[in-house]
């Protein structure tokens, strides 16, 4: 074995030999050895070291997309798609189930979310979002500490030729307060090979010591480190590998238990590996980095770049090239992964990458339009032959990249106009209000990220207002909360009064028929046209007219005509912003429109002033108003499926959508089956997945009378009424010999809605309640949001399988069984609140249910087998007396309180009170006191003065007790237990 190992080591370091060298445009190796190895060689080498070396299986890289995952926005770690594994929740019958020793090269974000270094790329020489972690699993116990430590020695020194006295080590030192010891075993591991005591360092659990979150499996770990200063003065380290050695399970209650089964879980992070073997100080100084950088050189005509920080970097234009060129690898990877940019969750992280990038590559490189997704093919070359994706999906990213950079590019110089604009009126000791930094995030044709507002000020010594963005962002949540069960907003309103006025002067109602003008372009993308109007009145916050508003105030403004949608019908208002004609660097951010008598009520924050007559031109939120066209369309169809499911009476009873979430409320007999609700569902994505087109149009009222199918509210309509129909023309819909109503969704509405079904994506009923007899509240969400809520479900679903499947197989002992109660206990918790469909959430509970009820009869099975062998062991050695005081080894207070119980059914009379010592110096205490004893003797007293000596905590009733503590001398508690019960008796 050890020769075989031995050719196949050499014939990777060959291998790695004959790689093609790569020379930085301005740099060299850092030393004389052989041309450094190219990136494919040194992942190829990883991966061939343990597959042909160490007999692991090769895995491909997960998505970076979670799958069923809702606690991560991307894939971060190599672990992420072996969580199953570790949580002994994978299905015995899958593939998964099967792996003992795996490895991979893993593509991972860390963008957004618990763990995100976006602040951080650009400003220093390491940092990514985007970055391949190599890794190497064990799994059940297959090999531990020894193997996985020789393993990484052995590739690092002999395949990669790194020198050894480059090389220090760190371990494990221990954590009293947890009771946990020093790990020595990897100490004297890395001693034994060689490495010298010197050079291996113990740290505590800040640094060495890994958990997966709050609860889980977790463990010591141990970091191989790379000395930069090779000898020269102090050592600079930098980490290379971290090995994982998963051994305990961090409980809910923060106890930590022993793994029924141990793993190990290593990652060693590619670009900083390379760089070492190409003798780099900085990863963007590989040839991971450098066709990137040569590429934005050739196309921006920036200076060359320099590798330099902080304020040597004049201009940031080598921050801007280190930006640039790990955005479009992350924008390139995650686009060819189904992520795009987008409004919510992972999507608008992307969004903020993306837009990023363009800031950095216009602005700073003054690149030319289109810049970026020029650089998509650079990216493909290089990680292509590693992520056949990348290869398959190219086009379709520079495509998507090229137009978001082109919508964007307007935006961001009207955006550095305002910037601009608002600078020139500050002070010398001023900050930027956070009123303009918000208006300029949130309103859609700018949408800066806050990040990159901060960013921009930043480069010019302005700090932004960061308490009044908190307020800003606190009253935004608060809104959203609205949104989610809405209530009657208290926002500006037109009174009775000043209706009258208007009236009174003949003002019209406010033509708002520009909402309307809307268009689908070829490439799928909608086209919503502004809107001039002027001005005819403005309100203060009480409600008064006033022909002005002055700079920060909050007021109404009342136009000619408008294209922002007011509330009404069930849809969100729009919100968007407005500017004066001829003054667009001036933004009037509008938050909602409210429909007041036949007049649009605007409500803006006007940043400066404002007077009757003015000029201005109006822009709608667009991603806010597609989200709200999306879900609008999808009502409709909701509406028309469960017609389809629930028959042709099935009636409406409201409904109201925003981007986020629609909800539909319904009249039913009964509540809904899971059945139905995945049928209602089906038909949905059946309408969307054929396109079908959305017809618009205002007919006269009359026409709609008589319409078999037509589906309309109890409400007053105006006259003409606006119809939509899915797939059929208004025309052909309205006439009463087509039937045509009865076969897709006509309805009578005045909301805004696709041209398109296809856009929807998919819609997933998430939620259902009864608000009333005969009444059933339905929430749904559509595209990105519904593909997510299915992932979820199918993951909870193979997770209850897996339970069964382990049910089914029963339980050795009972911690196996309990710990599988406690696993479908958990399970149930979390398909109780998930963001999954509705029908699959109904019946995993059903399935859970039953599953639960024999896990629970399964531990009490055990548990009584247990105590009363336990029972049994303690009569011998406790033959007569009145008092039974003792040791039992069981991690179960339930089964204590068992043998407790047990004992004194066969001893009548006695009084039993027993102790359970449990990892890190915890004590399990159980007792009864025999009914002769009482009352003088009470077993909640008895119990109480044991556990208060050990400093813990006991409950019960005057009969039986029990309790935990914490002791290292078990014998004084039973000493403290005997002395208590005899003075008693």
């Amino acid at each position: 074995m050890a020769a075989s190992v031995a050719a196949a080591a050499g014939r990777l370091r060959r291998a790695i030999r004959r790689s093609r060298p790569w020379w930085g445009p301005s740099r060299r190796p850092l030393s004389s050895e052989p041309p450094p190895a190219r990136a494919a060689a040194v992942r190829d080498a990883f991966l061939s070291f343990f597959r042909d070396c160490h007999g692991h299986r090769l895995v491909p890289s997960a998505s970076v997309r979670p799958r069923g995952d809702p606690s991560l926005l991307f894939v971060n770690a190599g672990m992420n798609q072996f969580k199953p594994i570790f949580l002994g929740t994978v299905d015995p019958r899958s593939e998964m189930a099967g792996f003992r020793r795996v490895a991979n090269s893993q593509k991972c974000v860390r963008a957004g979310g618990r763990h995100s270094d976006l602040e951080d790329v650009g400003r220093d020489l390491s940092h990514h979002t985007f970055f391949e972690m190599l890794g190497n699993w064990a799994f059940g116990g297959e090999y531990f500490k020894e193997e996985a430590c020789s393993m990484a020695w052995e590739l690092l020194t002999q395949v990669y030729g790194i020198p050894e006295d480059r090389l220090w080590v760190s371990y494990f030192g221990g954590d009293p307060k947890a009771g946990l010891d020093p790990d020595l075993e990897s100490r004297d591991i890395w001693l034994s090979l060689g490495v010298p005591a010197s050079r291996v360092l113990s740290f505590g659990p800040q640094e060495n010591f890994w958990e997966m979150g709050d609860t889980g499996p977790c463990g010591p770990c141990t970091e191989i480190h790379y000395d930069l200063a090779g000898g020269v003065g102090a050592p600079q380290l930098v980490e290379l590998w971290n090995l994982v050695f998963m051994q305990h399970n961090r409980e809910a209650d923060g106890s930590l238990q022993p793994l029924p089964q141990r793993h190990v879980d290593t990652g060693m992070g590619l670009e900083r590996l390379v760089a070492v073997l190409q003798g780099r100080r900085s990863t963007y100084d590989t040839d991971l980095f450098s066709p990137l950088i040569n590429a934005i050189h050739q196309g921006c005509g920036a200076p060359p770049y320099l590798g330099r920080v902080g304020a040597a970097d004049e201009g940031r234009t080598d921050t801007a090239y280190r930006v640039v060129a790990d955005h479009i690898r992350t924008l390139s990877v995650c686009i060819a992964d189904g992520v795009s940019p987008g409004m919510s969750g992972a999507p608008l992280v992307l969004r903020r990458i993306l837009r990023r990038a363009v800031r950095f590559s216009s602005e700073v490189l003054r690149a030319p339009p289109g810049f970026l997704g020029s650089l998509v093919p650079v990216v493909v070359e290089t990680l292509g032959d590693a992520y056949p994706e990348l290869q398959k999906s190219s086009a379709q990213i520079a495509n998507l990249v090229s137009e978001d950079e082109a919508a964007f590019l307007a935006s961001l110089q009207r955006g550095r106009r305002i910037i601009d604009r608002t600078l020139r009126h500050l002070g010398p000791s001023d900050v930027f209000p956070a009123e303009v930094a918000w208006s300029l995030s949130l309103s859609g044709d700018v949408g800066l990220p806050l990040d990159l507002v901060e960013l921009m000020l930043e480069e010019k010594g302005v700090q932004l207002d960061s308490a009044g963005l908190a307020r800003l962002a606190q009253e935004e949540a608060q809104r959203r909360a609205q949104r989610a069960e809405p209530v009657q907003e208290q926002g500006l309103r037109l009174n009775v009064h000043a209706l009258g006025e208007l009236q009174r002067r003949g003002v019209p109602p406010t033509d708002d028929s520009p909402k309307y003008n809307y268009s689908l372009r070829p490439s799928g993308a909608y086209e919503f046209g502004t809107c001039e109007a002027q001005v005819l009145q403005l309100y203060t916050e009480d409600g008064t007219a006033v022909a002005s508003v002055g700079e920060g105030q909050r007021c109404g403004l009342l136009l000619d005509r408008t294209n922002f949608y007011a509330e009404q019908g069930g849809q969100a208002s729009d919100r968007g912003y407005l500017v004066r004609v001829g003054q667009q660097d001036v933004l009037f951010p509008v938050a909602r429109a409210q429909v007041c008598g036949g007049f649009i009520l605007h409500e803006a924050v006007a940043p400066e002033c404002l007077k009757v007559g003015d000029q201005v031109q109006l822009h709608v939120d667009k991603a806010w108003r597609l989200g709200c066209m999306e879900k609008h369309t999808a009502i409709h169809l909701l509406n028309w499926a469960l017609r389809q499911a629930l028959g042709p009476s099935t009636e409406q009873r409201g409904s109201h959508l925003s981007p986020e979430q629609l909800r539909f409320d319904v009249a039913t007999q009964a509540p809904l089956t899971p059945e139905q609700l995945r049928a209602v569902e089906g038909t949905v994505q059946e309408a969307v997945g054929q396109d079908e087109a959305v017809y618009m149009e205002e007919v006269a009222l009359a026409h709609t009378a008589h319409v078999p199918g037509l589906r309309s509210l109890d409400e007053i309509y105006p006259d003409p009424v606006r119809v939509v129909s899915v797939g059929v023309p208004v025309a052909q819909a309205l006439d009463p010999a087509s039937q045509a109503a009865l076969q897709t969704s006509v309805e009578l509405c005045c909301g805004t809605h696709l041209l398109r079904t296809g856009a929807i994506g998919d819609l997933v009923i998430i939620g259902e309640r009864q608000l009333a007899k005969g009444t059933t509240r339905l929430l749904a969400i559509t595209g990105e949001q519904a593909q997510q809520a299915r992932e979820v479900g199918q993951s909870l679903a193979q997770e209850v399988e897996a339970a069964a499947e382990r049910l089914s197989r029963g339980s050795r002992d009972v911690v196996e069984a309990q710990r599988l109660s406690k696993d479908v206990g958990r399970l149930t918790d979390a398909v109780d609140t998930a963001v999954m469909p509705q029908w699959q959430r109904r019946q995993l509970q059903a399935t859970l249910k039953v599953l639960q009820r024999r896990a629970n009869t399964a531990v009490r099975k055990l548990e009584i087998g247990q105590a009363a062998q336990k029972t049994q062991e303690l009569l011998q050695r406790h033959s007569e007396g009145p008092l039974i005081v003792d040791t039992v080894s069981t991690e179960s207070l339930s089964v204590l309180v068992k043998v407790v119980r047990q004992l004194c059914e066969q001893a009548p009379g006695t009084s039993v009170l027993l102790l359970s010592p449990q990892p890190l110096g915890h004590v399990l205490c159980a007792c009864q006191v025999a009914q002769s004893a009482t009352p003088a003797f009470t077993a909640e007293a008895w119990a109480l003065a044991v556990c208060s000596h050990m400093g813990g905590k006991a409950w019960g009733s005057r009969v039986v007790a029990q309790g935990t503590g914490s002791t290292a001398d078990l014998e004084a508690a039973l000493s403290t237990a005997r002395a208590y019960a005899l003075n008693q008796l």
